[in-house]
């Protein structure tokens, strides 16, 4: 894709991969994302904000055939599908000096090899002038790592963000036209990559809001024309209250487990509780953080194996510990032949949830009176815990 043109000497440059279904060999990608540049011409110096991912390198550096200068590039972020093609960019313009953070330039250094020479450092807060333009380069650590910035380019009032505010979806739209779309896959972005850092992304929000932004443009997903759109997003995400909500991921065996979540989600939504129910068979993953976003609750189904949980299970305990969403219970349903340790296992599973736990439903075999009986009293106690917490 050819470079486009955004205002008078600004454009987007980058790739769009409609391809890419896998991040970190551990994200689902089921619209593909792309990766972000921008070039920015001043009356006197030229600036490129970070780069693409190396297996796109080559589509950047057609864009840049016809750039006769770049005098810097910002590299808001260490991660290769930011930094990747930054090697490539510097061999090409060998005056051009890179821009980061002081933790960013240990990083670049080290894992793409950019010379140590070549790397100028700025402090938060710190300006640099383009002649005609000037740049506002704001840290906002752990998001979502230690080295991250965002710079802010007063005179247009547009706020590089890089990953902040991002979104993985390939689209050849410039900016959001459709915000149900991007809603959606901006808060699986967020939930899956923003979410475990949420308490200081509420403070990287009010170092960001304080100023004018008329265009937001991230380094995933198209660019936000309408910045309270995304804002007020992030603002109910990180936000301390949940909704009246629970997550039920679960996997089952031989129909005992299952029979109990089908009890139980009928008896919450009796009790006006949402449900978002997955099958960790067949689950995206993705779909899962999403729910974790919002949830007051979060009740894990699973068999016995070996006397402790279904493996498959152990992997969503893990990934909701490591998500640190703000869910304020916790309980385990589900099954066993002879004996069971799955609930002691669980829990030991989620220190970082700090969750109230609460009293678990295990049965032997397939689920009788008094095992539904108990799922009556769980699902009572979710609905007027929730209540006592005013979720709505």
């Amino acid at each position: 894709m050819k470079a486009r043109k955004i205002r008078d000497g600004i454009h987007w440059m980058g790739a769009v991969d409609w391809d890419r279904r896998l991040f970190d060999s551990l994200i689902p990608l089921p619209d593909g994302t792309s990766y972000n540049a921008y070039l920015v011409q001043g009356s006197e110096k030229t600036v490129l904000f970070d780069s693409v991912d190396p297996s796109m390198a080559d589509v950047l550096m057609f864009q840049l055939e016809k750039v006769p200068r770049v005098d810097y590039v910002v590299a808001h972020h260490a991660e290769q599908d930011h930094s990747g093609a930054i090697p490539q960019v510097m061999e090409k313009y060998t005056d051009a000096q890179v821009i980061t953070t002081s933790k960013g330039k240990g990083m670049l250094v080290d894992l793409l090899q950019v010379p140590e020479d070549r790397v100028v450092t700025v402090e938060d807060g710190e300006t640099l002038s383009l002649g005609d333009r000037t740049l506002e380069f704001i840290h906002t650590p752990w998001v979502h790592w230690p080295e991250t910035m965002v710079t802010y380019l007063r005179e247009d009032q547009i706020l590089f963000s890089c990953d902040f505010f991002g979104s993985h979806l390939a689209t050849t739209d410039l900016y959001v036209t459709e915000e149900w779309r991007v809603y959606e896959a901006a808060k699986r972005y967020y939930a899956e990559i923003m979410m475990p850092f949420r308490r200081i992304i509420q403070k990287n929000l009010d170092k960001v809001e304080v100023r004018e932004i008329d265009l937001i443009a991230p380094s995933h997903g198209p660019m936000y024309n309408r910045p309270a759109f995304i804002i007020d997003a992030y603002r109910d995400w990180v936000s301390d209250k949940p909704k009246n909500a629970i997550v039920l991921p679960y996997i089952s065996m031989h129909g005992s487990t299952k029979r109990m979540v089908e009890y139980l989600v009928s008896a919450l939504a009796e009790r006006g509780v949402t449900v978002h129910q997955f099958n960790l068979a067949v689950t995206d993953i993705g779909k899962l953080a999403i729910a974790l976003v919002d949830a007051a609750t979060i009740v894990v189904g699973t068999p016995t194996v070996h006397v402790g949980p279904h493996p498959n299970v152990v992997y969503a305990a893990h990934l909701a510990n490591a998500l640190r969403p703000k869910l304020k219970f916790a309980s385990v349903i589900g099954s066993y032949g002879w004996n069971s340790r799955a609930v002691e296992q669980i829990a030991g599973l989620i220190p970082d949830l700090k969750v109230e736990l609460l009293d678990p439903v295990l049965c032997k075999g397939f689920p009788r009176e008094a095992d539904f009986e108990a799922l009556d009293a769980l699902a009572t106690t979710i609905a007027e815990k929730h209540k006592e917490h005013n979720l709505a």
